[in-house]
């Protein structure tokens, strides 16, 4: 059987080191492993703030030590406490400063708090009474005005309805709803379905997800359904990759189309997952 080629392809979610938990690779070594399979592009995110000053570090790197001209690193920002949360001036500064993608609060969205039974009140709130928060318009603003993308992180369904519904009528062209699969996040395959239906919004869905107690559930079998269910064009891959108990980004990714291969997705589609969108998204060629 013939592996699965991963030439040009782009994953918008991956860890690394420096971090607070400890990643497989540091930037460095994932842009290693990145021009060594051919990829195109990769966004590294954090949980702590921002990566697109590391990212131009690796772009500098990389054009001195491989001189490849066919990768990219971009960078992001999450808008946990250690940036103030909801933020504007540190969204604003993080896009003027090449940040592609504005993650919604992941470890501490009040959702994620609750799910690991701690105070949500000590989150980062994002809707109010079924509304969003006032800051939620100026961050939607800057993301309309860059061009950027907006990922929900680890907010709840109910929240996620109310974000892309107001993002969108803010103007927001590129919305992403971050694995919806994971157990945190939690939202049915019949609600990915109305919010793509409704919002047209991508779903990323990724390789694997953390269970707790560094044992981790693959997400391959019910990706496959869901592609079948939603269809390919609103499905984004990516492996949220980067931790110590999954395999190394690129193998984890090469699994990820092989699977889908192996399972009868066609080349095209697979293409159009893991190449096209996330090509759009970035405003790369």
């Amino acid at each position: 059987m013939s592996v699965y080629p991963m030439k040009g392809v782009i994953d918008m979610h991956v860890h690394t080191n420096p971090d607070l938990r400890l990643r497989a690779y540091d930037d460095l070594e994932l842009t290693d492993a990145a021009v060594k399979v051919g990829a195109r592009a990769i966004v590294i995110k954090t949980h702590q703030g921002t990566t697109m000053d590391r990212a131009y570090l690796c772009n500098h790197y990389n054009k001195i030590v491989h001189g490849d001209k066919d990768f990219t690193m971009f960078g992001s920002i999450t808008l946990n406490h250690p940036v103030g949360g909801l933020n504007p001036a540190a969204v604003e500064v993080a896009l003027k400063l090449g940040a592609k993608v504005v993650w919604l609060p992941t470890q501490h969205a009040q959702n994620h708090l609750a799910k690991f039974g701690k105070n949500p009140d000590d989150g980062v709130k994002v809707t109010e009474n079924g509304k969003i928060v006032p800051e939620m318009k100026d961050i939607f603003q800057l993301v309309k005005d860059y061009d950027a993308v907006l990922g929900t992180a680890h907010i709840s369904p109910e929240e996620s309805f109310i974000v892309c519904d107001a993002a969108r009528a803010a103007g927001v062209k590129k919305l992403v709803v971050t694995h919806p699969e994971w157990w945190v996040v939690d939202m049915s395959i019949e609600d990915q379905k109305r919010i793509v239906k409704d919002y047209d919004v991508l779903l990323e869905r990724c390789y694997a997800q953390n269970m707790g107690g560094g044992k981790y559930k693959s997400n391959l079998p019910e990706n496959l359904e869901v592609i079948r269910e939603v269809g390919y064009k609103n499905v984004l891959i990516s492996t949220d990759g980067g931790q110590t108990e999954n395999p190394h980004w690129e193998i984890a990714m090469q699994q990820y189309l092989q699977y889908l291969s192996d399972h009868g997705v066609p080349d095209e589609q697979i293409y159009y997952m893991s190449h096209t969108i996330a090509a759009g998204l970035l405003g790369i060629e």
